[in-house]
C-alpha cells in the first residue's frame, strides 16, 4: 500500500467524507472546463463519472460500509448495516450542465439512521461545508428569506413566504440552498416538492452540525436508509424560527383543504 493511500486510512469518517466531496467536485470542475460535453450531455458525463470516482474511494477506504448513490443500482443489503454512506454525486444536474455555481457533490454517513456526518461541496463557489467544522450561522436578515426552487417553485413554499412576508430567493441544488442557510444567504429552505435520501442527508448532517432546525415539515425527524428511499420533504431554519414556519404551513394547508 502507498504512503498516500496509508495516510487515507487513517482518516476520521468526517474528513474522508470533506475529502472525497472535495475530490469529486474538482473532477466536475474539470469535465465542466473540458469542453468535451454541454448541456444534457454534460450534464450525464458528469454524474456518471463523479459516481464512479466515489464509488471507488469509498470500496478502498470504507469497505465494510454500505452506499447507496443516486447514480447505483439499490441494494437491499444496505438495510441491514448501521453504516451506510449516502450519496449525491451531482446534485443540480441541470444547473452543472448550464455553467452556474448552483450545484453541488453531497457526501454523507448515517449511522443507525441518523445524519451523522456529512460534507457538501460547493464546487462553483470553490467552498466545502461540512460537518466536522461547520461556520457560525450568521444572525437572520430583518426581512426573511425563503429559498424555492429556481425553476419549479413548491406552492406551499409560496403560501408560506407570502404569510410571513419572507422574500423568494430562487436557487438551484437542494445542497446549494441548505448551505446558503448556514452561509447567511437565506433563513428558510422548506422544500415540498419531493426528494430522496441522497438529496437531503449531507445538507442536513451539516446544518445539524451548524446547530440549525432540520426535520420534515412536520416536524419529526429525517430518518434514513429506509427500504424506500424516498424522503419528499425538508425543513432547514434556525431553531427560533420553526414554530412560525410550521404554523404557516399548517395555515396554507387548512386554506389549500
Amino acid at each position: 500500500m502507498s504512503a498516500g493511500v496509508s495516510e487515507a486510512a487513517n482518516w476520521s469518517d468526517v474528513a474522508l467524507a470533506r475529502h472525497i466531496a472535495d475530490t469529486a467536485g474538482r473532477i466536475l470542475l474539470e469535465l465542466q472546463q473540458s469542453r468535451l460535453f454541454d448541456g444534457k450531455s454534460l450534464g450525464k458525463a458528469g454524474d456518471r463519472t463523479a459516481n464512479a470516482f466515489i464509488m471507488e474511494a469509498l470500496a478502498v477506504q470504507r469497505p465494510e460500509d454500505a452506499v447507496l448513490s443516486e447514480e447505483e443500482k439499490d441494494n437491499s443489503e444496505r438495510l441491514q448495516a448501521r453504516r451506510v454512506w449516502i450519496v449525491d454525486p451531482l446534485d443540480g444536474t441541470r444547473e452543472y450542465g448550464e455553467a452556474r455555481t448552483d450545484w453541488a457533490v453531497h457526501i454523507a454517513l448515517s449511522i443507525d439512521g441518523w445524519p451523522s456526518i456529512g460534507a457538501v461541496a460547493l464546487p462553483g463557489l470553490g467552498l466545502t461545508l461540512c460537518s466536522g467544522n461547520p461556520p457560525v450561522v450568521p444572525p437572520a436578515a430583518p426581512r426573511l428569506r425563503m429559498l424555492v426552487s429556481r425553476t419549479r417553485p413548491a406552492a406551499e413554499a409560496v403560501a408560506v413566504a407570502k404569510a410571513l412576508d419572507a422574500e423568494l430567493v430562487p436557487m438551484g441544488s437542494a445542497g446549494a440552498k441548505a448551505m446558503a442557510v448556514i452561509r447567511g444567504e437565506a433563513d428558510i429552505y422548506l422544500h415540498t416538492g419531493g426528494q430522496y435520501e441522497w438529496d437531503n442527508c449531507a445538507p442536513a448532517a451539516v446544518a445539524l452540525a451548524a446547530g440549525l432546525h432540520a426535520s420534515r415539515v412536520d416536524g419529526s425527524p429525517l430518518v434514513y436508509n429506509n427500504e424506500n428511499t424516498y424522503l419528499p420533504d425538508l425543513l432547514i431554519c434556525r431553531k427560533t424560527q420553526v414554530e412560525q414556519v410550521l404554523q404557516a404551513l399548517k395555515a396554507s394547508e387548512a386554506v389549500k383543504a
